[in-house]
């Protein structure tokens, strides 16, 4: 064995022995950004990026699994993605779609779909919805996927359905005005009933949410990774957990 790897392989487990059980954090949201840079780095098609992203999440979730980590919200694809090239989001759906069906493969995870599908390809959309309905023989992990998503558009959507659900138990709209609440809304998104992410990770170096979870992350520790997602590593993620675990969590006091 080559050094370097040695002692790449130490640090790992060291790092991963320091960790905290008790200080891993319960809900991970990533931003899976970089794959087209990664592409240009190695003078690779677009597409390229794009699968070696795709089988980066694959990886990731493994790590998950292995911390116990038990769910993480991916985001894959936003709403402004949307205005890439027709070539591109042809291929970039495709490479979604493939890698929902290795999702579908793990008989351990369930998925929860996050987004409109009605701007999706229906054989797209369709997958999401099959992939959502299946329930897990053992589930150790929940995974959300942000696909044609938008995190302003999701608290349009919960507002919309809100105001569908009072109007439809046929309650005073004027009262519902004054006595709503941030629970009321809550209850709307597309993250109902799940707990919101502890921690936010993003690669790429960006420093800036793009629509994220804007609601759910209100009170969420962020860290910002200057690795290309296809890039990467088990350690860098070990670090944002370390670096999570040293915080002090303060809830906006």
């Amino acid at each position: 064995m080559e050094l370097p790897g040695f002692l790449y392989g130490f640090y790992e487990r060291s790092l991963q022995r320091s960790l905290d059980p008790e200080r891993v954090p319960k809900h991970i949201g990533v931003m899976v950004d970089g794959n087209r840079r990664w592409a240009r780095q190695f003078n690779a098609p677009t597409s390229q990026g794009h699968q070696a992203g795709a089988d980066k999440i694959h990886e990731f979730l493994g790590w998950c699994q292995e911390l116990g980590i038990k769910v993480v919200t991916l985001y894959m694809l936003s709403t402004d993605n949307m205005n890439r090239s027709g070539e591109e989001l042809d291929l970039l759906m495709g490479i979604i779609a493939n890698t929902l069906d290795r999702l579908d493969e793990d008989e351990d995870i369930s998925v929860h779909a996050m987004g409109a599908p009605e701007l999706l390809p229906d054989y797209l959309a369709e997958r999401l919805n099959k992939l959502t309905a299946r329930t897990p023989v053992h589930e150790k992990i929940h995974v959300n996927v942000a696909v044609g998503y938008g995190g302003r558009r999701e608290i349009v959507d919960a507002v919309r359905e809100l105001l569908h659900d009072a109007v439809a138990r046929g309650a005073d709209i004027g009262k519902l005005a004054d006595e709503l609440s941030v629970d009321d809304i809550s209850r709307f998104l597309y993250t109902r009933g799940q707990p919101d992410p502890d921690l936010v990770i993003r690669t790429s170096g960006e420093q800036r949410l793009s629509g994220f979870l804007m609601w759910q992350s209100a009170y969420s520790e962020f860290y910002f990774c200057e690795a290309l997602w296809p890039a990467f590593r088990k350690v860098d993620f070990l670090r944002a957990l370390r670096d999570y675990a040293g915080r002090q969590r303060r809830f906006g006091s």
